[in-house]
């Protein structure tokens, strides 16, 4: 009777009056959307993905050519479990619920590691003469990373291998070794290098590692035990970096594991981009500036790129880099927003910013607070619900998911993180669902169990941007269709 009563008050005839009460009986009155829902609701617009349901999957095969950087130091980044990764195994890649759990693992060993380094106890353990230091602590590696292949030594011998924000020293598997995990590629072999050396225990590099020892030969000794008991040690050295055809980094400064065990798949060991002194990216920053940037492909069959220095893509929005001093090896930014389908989801402040928020590149699915993650999965949730999507079951980490068979083409809302000083950093599609199958395509945002641990924006959420860290100015910026 709405639209009656309407006409009524306008002073319509009364024959116009007659036929809309007869429309009134034959259904409900629907009140019009507002513009915000009449904008939000067209499937065209900026705040809505239409994606063709074939397209949801990754190919089997690599379709990737080398992604395109903004300096001659750029090196090809995959997936280590895709099609492109030269670690590829015969057989089917781990199931969905193995890496998500593993993803977990990785998350709770971040939190881990906030947790101890804010530790007066440990802090003052660091600080003390003449004991012994416990181990390096590193954050689980999981198995949703993505890997790099770079030259070692003299000549180089290309290695495959991990790279990782989260993490500072790099490290190979070294022959001779004691006990090595099972690695695609043979162990890198000091001796065949000519630009090969120890480094001394006296020097500043050894001095500078959490954990250190020294031979009978005043050599450096490294140890690191990760968060799911992984651990690799050796020797302490240098050699040539080769990172393309004509760029080379001599002296860098690496670990050359001799007792390596855990969970790191079939790469030949791990490149740290952490902010300490020892990671890559500080290593190169006299020779290509203080900070690198990457793309991650939208697809596993796909690939994008790594760039030590260089120039940032023109349309990067940046936020400021805020440093903690009780987590001195991530990356934090200010995250105090998110916005679905181009509306602010309603969660306060305060909610945000109650520990801060860490982005790396290792964890697959990005962490909240519970308050912003359920706001935000409700919010997505009444999105989808104006198409009739069947839910589907939830998988691992995962509750909120979508069976989309029968479909041609799905239509599912924007997802931004805005961050401090305004930068609001649109999501591409592979970045706001997980699609383990047709029928099983799930919001990939997760709740922390704490509202007072650190939120984390994972790899899926940095999927085709540029993430630039530019180190020399404290800021971290994002571009669209950052690997084009």
């Amino acid at each position: 009777m709405c639209m009656a009563s309407d006409a009524l008050r306008r002073g319509a005839p009364f024959r116009v009056w007659l036929i809309l009460i007869a429309a009134a009986l034959v259904g409900p009155c629907v009140s019009a959307p507002d513009a915000a829902e009449r904008r939000t609701s067209r499937p065209d617009h900026q705040d809505w993905h239409v994606v063709s349901v074939a397209s949801l999957l990754p190919a089997a095969a690599c379709t990737a050519s080398k992604a395109s950087a903004s300096n001659s130091s750029a090196l090809n980044v995959v997936h280590r479990q895709g099609p492109c990764s030269p670690l590829q195994a015969r057989g089917a890649p781990p199931p969905h619920a193995e890496l998500l759990n593993d993803d977990q693992a990785r998350v709770d060993s971040i939190h881990r590691k906030i947790a101890a380094a804010a530790s007066p106890v440990l802090d003052q353990a660091r600080g003390a003469k003449g004991v012994t230091l416990p181990a390096q602590r590193g954050i689980s590696l999981g198995t949703g990373n993505y890997v790099v292949s770079v030259g070692l030594g003299t000549p180089a011998r290309n290695m495959t291998m991990v790279f990782d924000t989260g993490s500072d020293l790099s490290w190979v598997q070294c022959t001779p070794c004691s006990d090595c995990y099972e690695q695609k590629d043979p162990l890198f072999d000091p001796a065949r290098s000519s630009t090969y050396s120890a480094v001394p225990c006296a020097s500043p590099e050894c001095q500078g590692l959490d954990s250190r020892s020294c031979s009978r030969d005043k050599k450096c000794r490294y140890e690191v035990v990760y968060g799911d008991q992984s651990q690799t040690d050796g020797a302490l050295a240098r050699d040539t970096l080769t990172l393309t055809q004509s760029d080379v980094l001599p002296g860098f400064v690496f670990g050359c594991g001799e007792q390596d065990t855990g969970l790191f798949g079939r790469a030949d060991g791990l490149v740290g981009l952490g902010r300490e002194k020892v990671s890559l990216s500080s290593q190169a920053a006299s020779k290509y500036g203080a900070g690198f940037s990457y793309c991650l492909p939208s697809s596993p069959s796909a690939a994008g790129y790594l760039s030590l220095g260089g120039p940032a893509p023109a349309n990067a929005r940046f936020t400021a880099m805020e440093t903690r001093h009780d987590s001195p090896s991530f990356y934090y930014v200010r995250l105090v927003g998110v916005k679905v389908a181009g509306r602010t989801v309603r969660v306060s402040p305060i909610v945000f910013s109650a520990a801060g928020t860490v982005i790396d590149s290792g964890t697959v699915i990005t962490r909240l607070p519970p308050r912003v993650y359920a706001a935000l999965r409700s919010a997505f949730a009444r999105s989808m619900g104006r198409y009739g999507y069947k839910r589907a079951p939830a998988l691992s980490i995962l509750d909120t998911c979508y069976d989309f068979t029968g479909h041609t083409t799905v239509r599912i809302p924007s997802v931004a993180l805005v961050f401090a000083g305004g930068a609001a950093v649109g999501l591409d599609f592979s970045g706001v669902l997980y699609v383990a199958k047709v029928s099983q395509a799930c919001l990939a945002f997760a709740p922390n169990g704490d509202g007072a641990d650190a939120g984390i924006i994972g790899n899926t959420q940095q999927k085709t941007l540029a993430v630039v860290y530019d180190v020399a100015r404290q800021k971290i910026g994002f571009g669209a269709n950052g690997c084009s």
